[in-house]
């Protein structure tokens, strides 16, 4: 029979070997909790300048450690069904890095002529840049656009070199956009966030919304933040007094592809495009493209039907 004192003995050391186990057990994240936001400091104080210059202009830091460039095509004069579209409504391109250790992940979307896909295409394969896509977002515009999409593993100033080299095949502007004072019809932005329950930012005359899944996205085993391209985009332009033209792309599982559709045929919002915009990721998505020119009202309220058949990020108001 154990005495008092060796009772109190054996169950001392069952209670250390009990924490012990539940510490083994316990996943690195829970080990290292304390850590994380020194982590995320390090990972937040990415000096990008380098990469700055090698692209050629600066760029802007986004949620989830991404350093996104965009690249409005300012050049061109497009018209879908004889409306003339601004660049923020569907003509800019982007490219986004994510710091991942020694390395860099990018990814992005450019928008290209029919003559200007060919040479690009080429220069970005020899610099190591792949194409995980190319076809068309929109339906009737004059001239022709071509969206190529783009992903690149590896040292950062080497990759924005190469999308660089192959920019400067094309007419895109690197300058910033002269600001000016947007004129003409201007849109009810209140009504707007109203209907789709999130906030907008304004990018010019175009109003433009960014809405999250969910789900945790990964490629080969990276997670991949929603500013590099897995956001659904909405965007509005004034096209008259309360109308509007809307374009952008939702970002879906296959379960959701058909109810959207249905969703936004009984709205009166066209699909101009369904397709894949990545190789390798998880879960799998699909980018339906969308296009309408209506009142503005009408057309959030229909926007937000469709986003509500989606695991988007819920409403913000």
């Amino acid at each position: 029979m154990l005495t008092g004192d060796r009772r109190g003995l054996v169950l001392a050391i069952g209670a250390t070997l009990l924490l012990a186990v539940a510490l083994v057990g316990r996943p690195p994240a829970a080990l290292h909790a304390g850590s994380s936001p020194a982590v995320l400091s390090q990972a937040q104080s990415t000096d990008w300048s380098s990469v700055e210059q090698a692209i050629g202009k600066s760029g802007a830091a986004q949620p989830g450690d991404v350093y996104r460039f965009s690249f409005p095509r300012t050049d061109l004069q497009v018209s879908v069904r004889g409306e003339r579209i601004q660049p923020a409504l569907a003509l800019g391109s982007w490219v986004a890095f994510k710091q991942m250790g020694d390395h860099a992940l990018a990814m992005g979307d450019l928008v290209l002529t029919e003559d200007e896909v060919s040479p690009v295409m080429l220069a970005l394969q020899q610099g190591g840049v792949e194409q995980t896509a190319l076809h068309n977002h929109l339906l009737g515009e004059s001239p022709r656009i071509m969206y190529m999409h783009i992903h690149g593993n590896g040292d950062p100033v080497s990759l924005a070199s190469t999308i660089h080299a192959a920019l400067t095949l094309t007419g895109t502007p690197f300058e910033a956009p002269v600001g000016g004072a947007p004129s003409g019809p201007v849109l009810d932005t209140a009504q707007l966030e109203s209907a789709l329950g999130r906030r907008g930012t304004a990018a010019g005359a175009v109003y433009q919304f960014s809405v999250p899944r969910r789900e945790t996205v990964t490629e080969m085993g990276m997670d991949v933040p929603a500013a590099m391209g897995l956001a659904t985009a909405i965007n509005f332009q004034p096209t008259g007094e309360g109308t509007a033209a809307t374009t952008g792309d939702f970002v879906l599982l296959a379960e959701e592809v058909n109810p959207v559709l249905r969703t936004l045929r009984e709205n009166g919002i066209e699909v101009t495009a369904l397709h894949s915009h990545m190789l390798a990721e998880q879960p799998r998505l699909l980018f339906m493209h969308f296009w309408a020119n209506d009142d503005a009202g009408k057309l959030a309220r229909g926007l937000r039907a469709a986003l509500d058949r989606t695991n988007s990020a819920p409403p913000t108001q």
